[in-house]
């Protein structure tokens, strides 16, 4: 029931607040209950009691449990509301600090989550001046209320701690929402243009071809009463001429399944060059049946995402080798190793590929990168004429490397 309700309002969350684009760098479930742990600390704002000082402070347990219910749905805005309005619900955060400090000392603990929000603005160089801002108020009012200022460092020093990890997650959030609309705009891109080339080449094959069967067709319907003879030789050209644009469109086919694992070749060294990591990559211009292509794509997409978000590789290497009953693709990093196969996305990726009979190997010695090689058989008879192999996209590999290249 909590569950559920807590995904309710997660699903109402705005698109940029801390909630929806966190949960793209940690997963739904490691996100779920995250601002929920945070308040843990909440409890510190009941020090007073915890410390034996409360005798030293009037009325100040009525107006700290007042004041929760107002934190509670500021904190909650903050996080679920566009980053546009952090800076508000983090000056609201810390003047409730501000005007319970009077009563309670402990109040500063207002002041530290106010500083946590605060780095959730949408840039760092506010946050960084909301921060000070904030803290510089506080250290005015503490000092003119008289309490001991070791109390006050302290609470800045934790204020700055948190404020400083907070933007720098915000930062890596952000550059990480960027690298995934730049390999989603690559994927686009080759799609629209893949659709383009489609319809020139099916246009240059079968458009000469049809209109030619056409012809010897209806040459052939007024001959068949005058000459048999001259009509049976221009139906045995109509044959003829299907069967080679037959031959001419199972060659496109094998071009657009190749296409498909080139352009995944190249999103993923666009995205990997963007975030600083050098990919290689050499693949086979066997052409292959279109699942498996389809399956080896998906799982070369999953492998660069964990490559680029956990591995912190300098290179990064990928093969695509077709034998004649098994095709192989190895993808290698010299990252930090250590991966964990039941995590990551690796055991949807064990179970696609064991789907189809294939098996995944993964050695990830930690400190010395790691290595995933995924291996699928052919189909006992695969039909492809000479003319197909020879068409195999060689532009669109050499499109590829060159949309690499500028990456």
């Amino acid at each position: 029931m909590i569950r559920s309700e807590i995904d309710t309002l997660f699903t109402k969350a705005a698109p940029d607040s801390m909630v929806a684009t966190g949960r793209f760098r940690y997963g739904p479930r490691a996100l779920r209950f995250a601002p929920l742990l945070s308040l843990v600390w909440l409890g510190w704002v009941f020090g007073p009691a915890i410390f034996g000082i409360d005798r030293h402070f009037r009325d100040w347990l009525w107006l700290t449990l007042a004041s929760v219910p107002i934190f509670l749905f500021l904190y909650w805005r903050a996080y679920s509301c566009s980053r546009r309005h952090n800076l508000w619900y983090a000056a609201a955060i810390a003047a409730l600090g501000v005007a319970l400090t009077p009563f309670n000392p402990f109040a500063e603990t207002y002041l530290i989550y106010a500083c946590a929000v605060a780095a959730f603005c949408s840039s760092w160089r506010l946050s960084i001046w909301s921060m000070l801002a904030l803290l510089a108020l506080y250290s005015v009012e503490w000092l003119l209320i008289g309490f001991p200022w070791p109390y006050l460092v302290n609470a800045i020093l934790i204020g700055l701690i948190v404020g400083i990890m907070g933007i720098y997650q915000n930062v890596a959030q952000q550059r990480q929402a960027e690298l995934r609309l730049s390999h989603d705009e690559v994927r686009r891109l080759a799609a629209s243009a893949e659709r383009e080339r489609i319809g020139r080449d099916l246009h240059d094959l079968l458009g000469h071809t049809l209109s030619m069967v056409a012809l010897k067709s209806e040459l052939a319907g007024r001959l068949i009463e005058r000459d048999p003879r001259a009509a049976r030789r221009e139906i045995a050209d109509v044959e003829k001429v299907a069967r080679e644009a037959l031959s001419q469109v199972r060659s496109a086919v094998s071009g657009i399944r190749a296409a498909a694992m080139a352009a995944e070749l190249a999103s993923a060294r666009l995205l990997l060059e963007a975030a600083g990591t050098q990919m290689e990559y050499w693949h086979d211009p066997q052409p292959l049946p279109g699942d498996i292509e389809t399956c080896l794509a998906m799982v070369l997409r999953e492998a660069v995402t964990n490559i680029q978000r956990h591995a912190r590789a300098n290179r990064v290497e990928v093969t695509v080798i077709a034998g004649a009953e098994r095709v192989v693709m190895r993808v290698r990093d010299d990252g930090r190793g250590g991966v964990n196969e039941r995590g990551n996305g690796l055991t949807g990726m064990r179970e696609r590929i064991e789907a189809r009979g294939g098996e995944l190997m993964i050695d990830s010695p930690r400190g010395r990168g790691t290595s995933v090689e995924v291996s699928l058989p052919l189909p006992a008879v695969q039909v492809e004429s000479a003319a197909s192999k020879a068409a195999t996209p060689n532009a669109v590999i050499a499109l590829a490397r060159h949309a690499g290249s500028h990456a």
